[in-house]
């Protein structure tokens, strides 16, 4: 299979950070850094650890700068090293994560559910701030999960394999949070 290289409008700026340059370091820097500290806010939900989170993510990424082959965009590329640094994070507050022991509902009845959810999205209009407020009011395990999902475009398995948790746990986590989610908000 052949490796499929990306355009990526950045390739210069990644060339010459390569090259040590400063410069470059902080045009990118510029360029990725709102993105990058929103993602880290709708996973730690704490101002000072998504700070660190975003700053820690990005000296990983000029020091292996090198490890980057252009497989992907550099965005996307940055943006799994600041997930991956995001969740440490949040794993270092040591977050518990709800197990389920038995979880026998099918995927049917799972699809099933999430239809019936209770928000129309078509005649439900919310405004942005109470929906963004409400998310950050939700407990860590939900919050993350549910970021990760909606947000930055995971799947279940990949969250579970992010998360150390199972897949089953991570689709319970979701659909607990969307309920939570849609109680604060109908009050």
């Amino acid at each position: 299979m052949k490796t499929q290289i990306y355009p990526d409008r950045h390739v210069e700026l990644v060339e010459r950070c390569k090259l040590g340059e400063r410069k470059a370091q902080y045009e990118l820097y510029k360029h990725y850094s709102k993105a990058m500290f929103n993602i880290c806010m709708r996973i730690l939900n704490h101002l000072g650890e998504a700070e660190d989170a975003l700053q820690e993510a990005f000296v990983d990424a000029f020091t292996n700068l090198h490890q980057f082959r252009q497989q992907s965009t550099f965005g996307a590329w940055l943006k799994q090293i600041v997930v991956n640094k995001a969740i440490n994070h949040m794993r270092s507050r040591k977050v518990k994560w709800v197990e389920i022991d038995e979880f026998h509902e099918t995927l049917e009845q799972s699809d099933r559910n999430e239809d019936s959810f209770g928000l129309d999205e078509s005649d439900t209009t919310l405004e942005i701030e109470r929906v963004r407020n409400a998310v950050q009011k939700l407990p860590d395990g939900y919050r993350v999960v549910l970021s990760l999902y909606l947000f930055e475009g995971y799947d279940h398995e990949e969250i579970g394999e992010v998360l150390g948790i199972s897949e089953t746990t991570s689709r319970t986590q979701y659909m607990r949070a969307k309920r939570k989610l849609t109680e604060m908000l109908v009050r």
